[in-house]
């Protein structure tokens, strides 16, 4: 009869704790975001509280702010798509971002796109980011050697 109380109590705790998550959730709202997007600390903390998609509504000072937008791509890598060309252009930014998210690799600037740190980083997640390495990069050949594996008979 105990166990039943057991799993019980873990059902209820997984409900509170899910219903808990939902509520810190609706606490980032659009309206929200809006009137918060020149806040740095409003988007650092929906940052560290699963509200990640706030940035998009950050202020073009918050999206040029490269320690911010380092801990932003460090949650969540495919925020890079919201930081400035610079930060785009930013190697230190991009590998944070690239090693998060593989794929945003198509909206690091081309120099970037050329560099072999940041091609490794990208490939090590999926060798179809290769399209969008520059033809460059490529050649180098640690990046080949991702690309074209030699095969042991």
């Amino acid at each position: 009869m105990e166990e039943n109380f057991a799993i019980i109590d873990d059902e209820e705790k997984a409900e509170r704790k899910k219903a808990e998550e939902e509520e810190q959730k609706e606490k980032y709202r659009i309206e929200d975001a809006e009137a918060n997007s020149d806040n740095i600390d409003f988007m650092r903390e929906a940052l560290n509280n699963d509200g990640s998609w706030v940035v998009a509504y950050a202020s073009d000072r918050i999206l040029s702010d490269k320690e911010f937008m380092k801990e932003a791509v460090q949650v969540d890598g495919q925020l890079l798509y919201y930081a400035s060309p610079d930060l785009r252009d930013d190697k230190e930014v991009v590998l944070e971002a690239v090693k998060k998210k593989g794929l945003i690799i198509k909206y690091v600037s081309k120099r970037l796109r050329n560099d072999k740190d940041v091609a490794i980083a990208a490939l090590s997640q999926s060798t179809g980011y290769a399209m969008y390495l520059e033809p460059e990069v490529k050649q180098d050949p640690e990046v080949d050697a991702i690309l074209n594996p030699k095969t042991e008979e």
